[in-house]
């Protein structure tokens, strides 16, 4: 009796340790100590969010249901941003769908100080890109990691009824060298507008990473 007791309190704490260990881990993957945790995925609904763009125009996410978004994670000093602008992929892609009543947000999360960040370079660069779309800055880096944003670009596309439809990558083409990549956002919007599940909704985004404010 003695012995079956013993094994079982081993039991016990060792399933205890497991179960300590598996919290410590789960912690940190999914907020990272940061202020905001991440609660979008395709599937949900999108997180609200109220910021500024360069203009000095106010964007609340919640006024715009109704209305199909794309949210694009921005920072024109990533080499990634420059060559999706000077390809003209977002501005592009844009074009093709504003007449549906496709609203497009680029956000800022990089913190002051960061790499591409600040309302003066972001202004110019809006107008030096010709950007026909808001530019928002996310200085406190809240939006981004509520969205578990990781890089520029990371691209997210909202339905009229404030549900993600897709979030991933641009496009297919990491590299820029592929004259015949697929771009994801497009076809995502495709199917949205059409009421259709997005065929491919996740794909894993590439870019430089997110300039948060540690």
């Amino acid at each position: 009796m003695k012995t079956r007791n013993f094994f079982a309190a081993v039991g016990a704490l060792a399933i205890a340790g497991a179960s300590l260990v598996g919290a410590a881990y789960a912690g940190p993957e999914h907020n990272h100590g940061d202020k905001a945790h991440a609660t979008a995925s395709v599937g949900h609904a999108a997180p609200n969010f109220t910021l500024t763009d360069t203009d000095g125009k106010v964007h609340t996410l919640a006024d715009l249901k109704g209305k199909t978004v794309v949210l694009e994670w921005f920072n024109p000093g990533c080499p990634f941003v420059v060559r999706h602008y000077q390809a003209k992929t977002s501005v592009n892609t844009f074009n093709e769908f504003k007449d549906q009543g496709v609203v497009w947000i680029a956000i800022n999360s990089g913190a002051p100080g960061k790499e591409g960040s600040g309302l003066e370079l972001n202004k110019k660069m809006k107008a030096e890109w010709a950007i026909p779309f808001a530019v928002a800055l996310d200085e406190s880096g809240d939006v981004g990691r509520l969205y578990g944003a990781k890089t520029t670009p990371h691209m997210f596309v909202i339905n009229k009824d404030g549900m993600i439809t897709y979030a991933g990558a641009i496009d297919s083409d990491p590299s820029g060298k592929d004259a015949k990549a697929t771009n994801y956002v497009a076809n995502a919007l495709r199917q949205t507008l059409a009421g259709e599940t997005v065929t491919e909704a996740t794909t894993k985004p590439y870019g430089c990473s997110v300039k948060y404010a540690k």
